[in-house]
């Protein structure tokens, strides 16, 4: 296997996509597609003061042969890395090391999916479900975000509206500290992922497969239902963490 591409990119675009939440635009220098498969990441090298480090995030914009490619960074009291790249200016230049990773799905996959990410663990389900609604698939997918309050919504008006676009696509977020007014689903993803795999299984489009991203905790926890309680082969749980 080759080894990882070093690059040049630079800050197009930012924005904040939840109160610690800052979405991050790159655009490669030399024009060149960033040729990731829906679900991997990049290394970002950071040239602080105290010396070069590297910082891993998942790309959360479609695999469409573009040279732009997106990614949600989450400001960590105390976190150089965070600090220094949620403060980033528009026009900063930076050396990107990838695209890496295994965690994909393949944009034409025919196979149902339920998308499970909690905070950040979005953004590689984001870049899975944007490429296969650009690809045309009509294999039905369901995106499950999980965050703790109604302004910790990452991309939720846009998924809404992808939502809504397309019958085969499906937007649910639940709140584990939502406010009283909150009409949604509420507690950890956990509660949610048989109903929704049912759902799935009942579409009769295929057995569905599952993916999930966020904290080890919560990613070993959905797994071992899956697999233990509800019966999914090792071959249709995918999962990867992030801390």
């Amino acid at each position: 296997m080759p080894l990882p591409e070093t690059f040049a990119a630079t800050l197009v675009a930012a924005r904040d996509l939840a109160p610690s939440v800052r979405g991050l635009a790159f655009e490669r220098d030399d024009g060149r597609p960033v040729g990731h498969a829906p679900g991997q990441w990049v290394n970002l090298v950071l040239p602080l003061p105290s010396g070069e480090i590297r910082r891993a995030y998942s790309i959360a914009s479609a695999a469409d042969g573009s040279p732009r490619f997106d990614l949600a960074v989450t400001r960590v009291g105390g976190g150089l890395g965070s600090g220094y790249l949620c403060d980033l200016p528009v026009g900063a230049r930076l050396s990107a090391v990838g695209p890496q990773g295994f965690f994909t799905r393949e944009a034409t996959s025919p196979h149902p999916a339920l998308l499970v990410g909690t905070g950040t663990g979005v953004t590689p389900l984001r870049s899975m479900l944007l490429s296969a609604v650009a690809a045309g698939s009509p294999a039905p997918m369901c995106l499950l975000l999980g965050v703790r309050t109604e302004a910790d919504r990452l991309y939720a008006d846009e998924l809404a509206a992808l939502a809504a676009a397309h019958p085969n696509v499906r937007f649910e977020t639940t709140l584990s500290r939502p406010s009283d007014a909150w009409t949604g689903r509420r507690g950890w993803v956990q509660a949610h992922v048989a109903d929704l795999l049912a759902e799935l299984q009942a579409a009769g489009a295929g057995e569905p497969h599952l993916y999930v991203c966020g904290l080890e905790r919560m990613v070993k926890a959905v797994r071992e239902l899956a697999r233990k309680q509800l019966g999914l082969p090792r071959e249709r749980v995918h999962g990867e963490r992030y801390d």
